[in-house]
């Protein structure tokens, strides 16, 4: 049998989720005795095994298949897989450049940009811009929109995102934000109905195989799906959503699009809005997350793959599929 080795923790704020998404891939594979082991990287980015500072080389003695359970920076944009291609072990997702493309959500956007996605508006802000705030938003309300949306360039679980609905909130959001983040996105908020749709590869005869459509709706009527909302159990989620037939279509279309231009592997998740029957492109996600609230598991139970028999197919495809 092949011996994986959980990945889970990392430097990231996203360390918490990881350590969540971790712990339900761990549960699946006792669930299914398959031989493992569980490999924490702590926040200041060691490796450790059994509680033991391990250097990677040691914690990846013996092992067939790494599953990555990491989110935000590390996990996802691109740094552990190059130290797993170079060591030429199979891992589950997307190699090093196209996480990288795919984490920051400018490269993406220029990335799909010749392909006829509709997208928002945007603009990057860098923290050297921070001393001409008063002069550059008069322009950014005018190039990007009059309702924004701002979220750090590099970033995962919506952490840092804010609805900007007016002029006098962008200053502020700027000034709190690039205080933790150098870069930020500008985006023009496309006041419209929430989707995210899965897809994966080499699944029941299909090579790139797109998972039911799924409707989000924040509590409260809410305009943003926050970090908060993600995770409090308190979002509904619908699946499959209550969009048209051709809605439905478009936006299947658009997540293999992406899923193919950016050449991910194994598994993805794209984020959308739907607008009057228009679809657009958010972003995309390498490495979807695995907790029980999670996404991805949601749309993959609807059509029958429960969550052992999701963990044990993308080990498998990373395995046979080697890269």
């Amino acid at each position: 049998m092949k011996r994986i080795a959980v990945l889970r923790g990392g430097p990231s704020e996203e360390y918490a989720v990881s350590m969540l998404s971790g712990n339900a891939v761990l549960k699946a594979l006792r669930d299914s005795d398959q031989p493992h082991k569980d490999i924490v990287v702590t926040k200041k980015g060691e490796w450790l095994e059994d509680g033991f500072v391990k250097t990677p080389d040691k914690a990846l003695e013996a092992v067939d298949v790494v599953f990555i359970a990491l989110h935000g920076a590390y996990g996802e944009d691109g740094q552990v897989q190059r130290i797993l291609q170079r060591k030429g072990i199979p891992f589950t997702g997307s190699r090093a450049l196209a996480s990288a493309i795919a984490f920051n959500k400018e490269l993406t956007k220029n990335t799909m940009r010749p392909h006829g996605l509709k997208m928002p508006r945007h603009r990057r802000i860098h923290r050297s811009e921070l001393d001409r705030l008063d002069e550059e938003i008069p322009h950014i309300f005018t190039e990007v929109g009059k309702e924004l949306f701002v979220k750090p360039l590099n970033n995962g679980s919506s952490l840092g995102a804010r609805h900007i609905p007016h002029k006098e909130a962008l200053k502020d959001a700027l000034e709190d934000l690039l205080g933790t983040y150098e870069q930020v996105l500008v985006e023009e908020f496309i006041r419209g109905r929430e989707a995210t749709v899965g897809v994966m590869n080499h699944f029941r005869n299909e090579s790139v195989y797109v998972l039911p459509v799924i409707e989000i709706i924040p509590p409260n009527g809410g305009p943003v799906f926050t970090h908060e909302h993600k995770y409090s159990g308190k979002t509904q989620e619908i699946v499959p959503g209550r969009f048209s037939y051709h809605e439905k279509a478009k936006l299947s279309e658009a997540a293999a699009l992406v899923h193919n231009i950016i050449d991910c592997d194994h598994y993805s998740r794209s984020d959308f809005i739907v607008r009057d029957g228009e679809v657009y492109f958010l972003e995309v996600n390498t490495l979807p997350g695995l907790t029980t609230e999670s996404l991805f598991p949601k749309a993959a139970a609807a059509v029958g793959l429960n969550f052992t028999d999701l963990i044990s197919h993308l080990i498998e495809i990373a395995h046979v599929h080697k890269r």
